[in-house]
């Protein structure tokens, strides 16, 4: 696994790709500095968003997760940006309309931060948990002009 961190306007993250796609985006530190493509884009990409200059991502990715947790993220790509959807109607959007609790631990143990956009899953009566603190999620709301 290749390895660098990128400083973001609310904190450094680390980015991990496997040379062919990116595994993960998380809050942290690390003190490797690989350099790689994938890595570099995907920084690119990310100061454009931050910019509001991007509203998707075009980047392969490889998320680690159960088969359930793969959908919930493959259906989470699919909110536009600027835009919410609450955990139970994500539920539904998957075909398990009785599964918000687990579409909420789906969406918590989502390891690629932003770039599949956990921030924009609400609760029903308001903003919701955020496994990285309601600060970042706020931030990244606020990237997005998302009212909450």
């Amino acid at each position: 696994m290749l390895q660098t961190v990128y400083d973001a306007p609310f904190g450094r993250l680390v980015l991990t790709c496997d040379g062919d796609a990116l595994c993960a985006l998380t809050l942290g530190d690390t003190s490797r500095r690989d350099t790689h493509p994938l890595l570099t884009r995907t920084a690119a990409q990310l100061d454009e968003y931050f910019a509001g200059k991007r509203q998707s991502f075009d980047l392969p990715l490889s998320p680690v997760g159960s088969p359930f947790q793969r959908r919930v993220w493959e259906e989470l790509q699919q909110v536009p940006f600027g835009q919410t959807v609450t955990y139970g109607a994500l539920a539904a959007r998957i075909g398990s309309p009785r599964a918000a609790r687990a579409v909420g631990n789906a969406v918590g143990a989502n390891q690629l931060l932003i770039v599949i956009p956990c921030h924009r899953v609400v609760a029903a009566n308001g903003i919701g948990g955020f496994a990285c603190g309601l600060h970042i999620k706020r931030a990244l709301m606020n990237v997005e002009h998302i009212k909450y």
